[in-house]
């Protein structure tokens, strides 16, 4: 989720120690700040509980920051969007820490159209159940926009500010 400082059309004069410009492919917009990352416990039913919240530059690969976190936990089975479907990666992760990570199905550029019409239910059925499982997280979020208005830090000052606001 992104913290934002100010749109990308300008420079910020705040927390540039720990700010920089980055795109938010949800919102398509460039901006300058953080972003919260956020990895939690599903709970059917309930918000998340929160297991890391963690600030990076807005400029930081989302799946970096994934693959420095995951190698530090063990016997997990992740629920994220597309970007996280790194294959070689939780290949990898399966075998050293028994992680695997599950992501809705991406369409593949030049697929035969029997090929596609053949795998559509199944996709588009395993698309769901993964995106339902993620939901909540987004919750999360939402409701920390919403009690927090966490998204618009324009008008912090400092990078106290900005962590305290944070």
């Amino acid at each position: 989720m992104p913290v934002i400082i100010c749109s990308g059309k300008r420079n910020s004069k705040v927390a540039k120690e720990i700010t920089d410009k980055g795109f938010c492919s949800t919102k398509g917009i460039y901006y300058h700040g953080l972003k919260l990352h956020g990895l939690g416990f599903y709970r059917k039913g309930h918000l998340p509980h929160p297991e890391q919240l963690l600030f990076t530059k807005a400029s930081e690969n989302d799946i970096a920051h994934l693959k420095r976190v995951a190698t530090y936990i063990d016997n997990r089975t992740y629920f994220g969007d597309k970007i996280y479907g790194n294959v070689d990666f939780w290949a990898e992760m399966e075998q050293t820490n028994n992680c695997r990570m599950l992501t809705p199905i991406k369409e593949i550029k030049d697929q035969p159209e029997s090929q596609k019409k053949g795998e559509k239910a199944y996709n588009d059925l395993f698309s769901k159940a993964v995106s339902s499982v993620r939901k909540p997280i987004e919750s999360l979020f939402n409701w920390l926009i919403e009690k927090t208005d966490i998204q618009r830090a324009s008008k912090v000052r400092s990078i106290k500010g900005l962590l305290t606001f944070g």
